[in-house]
């Protein structure tokens, strides 16, 4: 079997090099994407959680355990014992130990020691006493302080001579330079800390630090040790509270001991840091569960019996780990949306290779099966034959998307590859199989025109639909994040699928309905066309499928982009006003408006006055109230589309009546359309009354605001304090420079900026651009594909008609209409088809996660809609490939001549 075996393969590759080639390109083509996605998706969420964890700061994602003082009942030799660094380390290396994986502690980061619980009193009168409070300060031992700190000036403290204990009397610190700048600390300072049932206690500080690292965990954990607080005493108000200070004392950890003499309950403690690098997104769900268990599970058993069974365990990661998955929750179903789609269409694509390379050899195989071949003999030969080219292309993609994507994880990306390998290897012999099953001499006619369906298809056809119409009802009740949540991904494609199964079986009866009336017209080139549209073969089915799922995922990636680049530029518009917000704490500068009307790019400027606590009515509840000038307002409204208004009908007729007011709809539904006193921060009031109603304004974001011509009120209520900039390429530089100062720059772009926050946001948008566009490319494909599996009897069609007559603009004219009936009916099913799949699937997707930041922007929630461009150039294209393929096709055909491509015979 062997020795007939390889021969046939190289036979095969060796009479057809071309084909294999091309095969080989599409499949590490489709192997090199299928594994590339895993891998960003494991990029851009581990640097989303890296983002999330150093946003919240070491004092919420360290591990702190604090252990009681030691038992009374010990003797006071064992007592201190129990506090030296040996003890203390002996139970770090176990505490370590307890901690389960993936969580990863940072070794060289964290720290274990003793402190004080409860600051001390120091009545030293050379230290600064802000309140005539004395200071306090906390005593502490950290391990490894020379290791996170520099010497300013001094030296590091010691503990020399006999060993310290609960009676020592004097004792050596160390204080970190801010400490010492804010509690007038040098080194040679004593420090007297009172004792208990002793003398007080000596500390003499020997050296200034500077920490290495002043963020990283070994600090920051703590922030007491290295940064003084100043500290307002509980119950004290005024503009004038009682205050002191409170900071750190560093002792040497052999000086430990010495603690127990103090009245501060000294506690050791082991602070553990987590390695952020080594912590990855895909773990998440054990991270949670790791960190669950250390704060009340099976880990938090482990340290309480390898350190005190009275052990406390604080930290904050589960907090953070819960908003990273609710981030990532709620954008991980977008990005499955795009790859369902793309993946769906890679594999139709893989498909129609097979078809068509199956149509290509149908007349060889049938000869195959009509000598005698078994379908098993003919299956196992193509499979063969096929795996010799896809094994290697599979292995040469996964290779380039592990070389182009370094640091995921290997076996999403290696079974991916291997899916798509494995599809490329079976989808010949099993369409092969399918044709050849029995044996055939002539097949007949297998249009869509004169086929007429089965009852079989019709009932998976009908399954399918209900199935399909089920799925997307289910996604609009529930949401893409609710139980329904995996049915999101699949959900413009079981549109696709619904759409293309309809318009199959739509599509003989226009061509059957134009048939008749093009055969009446004179020229016959239409009437040509129309029948050959309707010879179209019934596994047309398959490119349709493609077409309409790379459509449908196309304009609905497209909506979606659009949707978030609408909800962050509204919710940037909103926070800002206009392109620019200049804002001062009171009253702008009387220059300042004409210095940056003359800002490079500045096209126009409104002055607004903003009362941000005024109080209306009964004085109990503020309401912003907005001075401006009508007439320049009502056109940044405009601009802006924010509550556009005719400034007209804000201004006062006559000086007597109330001010007319555009208010919100809480504000308007809150004070009526009656008069009503309005009591503005310079004291004096006003009365205005409620003319218009907009959900939203330029000068104020917010549920309540009033806006009122600024003519109306007193000379300093009227003062600007803000100014709204226009212009489309605003220098935040010059701004600056112009505003020296007299009051806080915003621009909207910049604004805009800042609600993509995380690396999940923008590495979810590429990955979603970046599938979307291997879609379309994809459609393309299979597009090519179906045109050209009827490509060489349109040419020998072409070559038989001009042995009659026809002229080359005939016979371009021909191609190109013969090809318009599937083309039109993929670009208009596709559009209708993806605007359809976005207004079903609108009310069950949020694009507030992926758009922006927080979910209390003032955009409110961002909804997807339809983009307008995302339906039309993608079914524009379709036409254009369709036409371009056609006419070169006319063209290749006329240059190599008829002889060419006759046969004898004809």
């Amino acid at each position: 079997m062997k020795s007939v075996t390889a021969p046939w393969v190289r036979t095969r590759l060796r009479a057809a090099p071309g084909a294999a080639w091309a095969l080989a390109l599409l499949v590490a083509l489709t192997a090199c994407l299928a594994a590339a996605f895993p891998r960003a998706l494991d990029r851009y969420g581990d640097a989303g959680l890296h983002r999330a964890l150093e946003r919240a700061r070491p004092d919420r994602t360290s591990v702190l355990l604090t252990a009681p003082q030691p038992d009374f009942l010990l003797t006071p030799r064992q007592r201190q014992e129990a506090l030296r660094p040996g003890p203390l380390g002996r139970r770090y290396d176990k505490a370590l130990a307890a901690v389960d994986r993936p969580l990863v502690v940072d070794r060289a980061a964290s720290t274990y020691g003793v402190r004080t619980a409860q600051s001390l009193k120091v009545p030293d009168p050379w230290l600064p006493r802000p309140s005539g409070l004395p200071p306090q300060v906390v005593l502490a031992t950290p391990h490894g302080l020379g290791d996170h700190a520099r010497l300013r000036s001094g030296r590091l403290p010691r503990a020399t001579g006999a060993p310290v204990t609960a009676a020592t009397g004097t004792v050596e610190a160390a204080v970190t330079a801010e400490t010492a700048e804010s509690l007038r600390i040098e080194v040679g300072s004593v420090l007297h800390v009172p004792g208990v049932e002793r003398s007080p206690l000596a500390v003499r500080v020997t050296g200034v630090l500077a920490p290495r690292d002043p963020g990283g965990a070994y600090w920051a954990t703590q922030p007491l040790l290295r940064t003084p607080a100043l500290v307002t005493v509980p119950g004290s108000a005024g503009p004038d509270p009682d205050q002191y200070w409170l900071g750190a004392l560093l002792l040497a950890p052999d000086a430990a001991p010495a603690l127990l003499g103090t009245a501060g309950n000294p506690v050791p403690y082991w602070q553990l840091a987590s390695e952020y690098d080594a912590l990855h997104a895909h773990d998440l769900d054990r991270l949670k569960s790791a960190v669950a268990s250390l704060e009340s599970g099976p880990a938090l058993r482990k340290v309480r019996s390898a350190v005190d069974p009275a052990t406390d365990v604080s930290t904050d990661l589960d907090e953070v780990f819960a908003s990273f998955d609710r981030l990532r929750s709620g954008i991980g179903p977008l990005v499955a949306v795009a790859a369902a789609g793309t993946g769906t269409v890679a594999g139709v694509v893989l498909l129609m290779a097979a078809g068509l390379a199956a149509d290509r050899r149908h007349a060889e195989l049938s000869l195959l099966r009509a000598r005698g071949a078994s379908l098993c003999g003919v299956a196992g030969r193509l499979l063969a034959e096929t795996a010799v080219v896809a094994l290697p292309a599979g292995a040469l993609g996964l290779v380039a998307a592990l070389l182009a994507l370094p640091g995921g994880r290997l076996l999403p990306a290696l079974g991916t590859a291997a899916a798509v390998t494995a599809v490329a290897c079976a989808a010949l012999p099993l369409r092969a199989a399918l044709a050849h099953r029995a044996v055939r001499l002539h097949d007949g006619r297998r249009d869509v025109v004169s086929v007429r369906p089965s009852r079989r298809r019709t009932v998976a056809e009908l399954t399918l639909v209900v199935l399909a119409l089920g799925a997307v009802e289910t996604l609009r009740r529930r949401g893409a994040t609710g139980a329904a949540g995996d049915l999101v991904s699949l959900a413009p494609v079981l549109v696709g699928v619904i759409a293309a199964l309809v318009l199959v079986r739509l599509y003989p009866l226009p061509l059957r309905a134009l048939a008749r009336p093009a055969g009446r017209l004179r020229g016959a080139v239409a009437h040509l066309a129309l029948a050959r549209a309707g010879r179209t073969p019934v596994s047309a089915a398959l490119p349709l499928l493609a077409l309409l799922t790379a459509l449908t995922t196309a304009v609905f990636g497209g909506s979606v982009l659009a949707g978030v680049d609408h909800a962050r530029d509204r919710a940037a518009l909103l926070s800002v006003g206009a392109d620019a917000r200049v804002e001062g704490t009171g009253p702008l500068p009387a220059g300042l408006p004409d210095r940056l009307r003359d800002a490079p790019g500045v096209a126009s400027l409104t002055e607004v006055g903003i009362a941000y606590q005024a109080k209306a009515e009964d004085g109990r509840q503020s309401v912003p109230v907005a001075g401006v000038d009508p007439a320049d307002y009502s056109a940044l409204a405009a601009r802006t589309g924010l509550g556009a208004f005719d400034g007209r009908e804000l201004r006062r007729d006559g000086r007597s009546g109330p001010l007319p007011a555009l208010a919100s709809p809480a504000a308007a539904e809150r004070f009526g359309s009656g008069p009503f006193p309005v009591r503005l921060e310079d004291a004096t009031t006003v009365t205005v009354r409620i003319a218009l109603v907009r959900e939203s304004t330029p000068a104020v974001s917010g549920e309540e605001f009033l806006v009122v011509d600024r003519s109306g009120l007193s000379a300093e209520a009227a003062r600007p304090n803000t100014l709204l900039l226009s212009g489309d390429r605003l220098d935040v530089g010059a701004l600056h420079r112009a505003a020296d100062g007299a009051g806080s720059v915003r621009l909207r772009s910049q604004e805009r900026a800042r609600y993509v926050d995380s690396p999940l946001q923008s590495g979810a948008e590429r990955v979603y651009t970046a599938a979307v566009a291997a879609g379309a490319g994809y459609a393309v494909l299979a597009l090519l594909l179906s045109l050209l599996r009827a490509a060489p009897e349109r040419v020998a069609l072409l070559a038989r008609l001009r042995t009659m007559g026809l002229t080359r603009a005939q016979g371009r004219r021909l191609l190109v209409l013969e090809s318009l009936p599937q083309a039109l009916l993929a670009a208009a099913g596709g559009a209708l088809t993806g605007w359809a799949a976005v207004r079903l699937l609108s009310a069950g997707i949020d694009l507030t996660t992926i758009a922006l930041a927080t979910p209390s922007s003032p955009a409110g929630r961002a909804e997807l809609r339809a983009d307008p461009w995302s339906l039309a150039v993608p079914a524009v294209a379709v036409l254009l490939v369709a036409v371009g393929v056609a006419v070169v096709q006319a063209w290749w055909s006329g240059r190599r001549g008829s002889v060419v491509e006759l046969r004898a015979g004809d």
